[in-house]
Parts: structure tokens; sequence; C-alpha cells
């Protein structure tokens, strides 16, 4: 694996802050609303966003731990 600068690192952290922001105002947006099918969109696309985090998080550790 290629080693990752110092910005690059900041960018995945960054992008990680953005992804956990979405995914809690998706669960926060699905919370608000009364259409079921609205609702359900919302968290998937909640849990998506949470998904991201998990995949980014995983990529930025195993990136560290080279570095």
């Amino acid at each position: 694996m290629k080693q990752l600068t110092m910005k690059e690192l900041s960018f995945i952290e960054d992008e990680i802050r953005a992804e956990e922001i979405l995914g809690k105002t998706m669960n926060w947006c699905a919370s608000l609303c009364d259409d079921q099918i609205l609702k359900n969109e919302l968290e998937k696309l909640a849990e998506q966003h949470q998904l991201n985090v998990a995949s980014l998080s995983q990529y930025f550790n195993q990136s560290k731990m080279i570095q």
C-alpha cells in the first residue's frame, strides 16, 4: 500500500467527519417524518453514511499504521 501524506490523511479525516454529520442528519430528518416511505428512505441513507464512516475509518486506521 502506498504511504499517504499527512494532507491526504487529513482529507480522509475530514470525509469521515462529513459522513458522520450526514448520517446523523438523515436520522434526525427521518425522526421528524410522518410519511413512512420517506422515513424508510432517509433511514437507508443514514445507514449508508454510517457504513461509509466504517469503511473510511478502517482505511484511515490501516494508513496511519503504515506511516
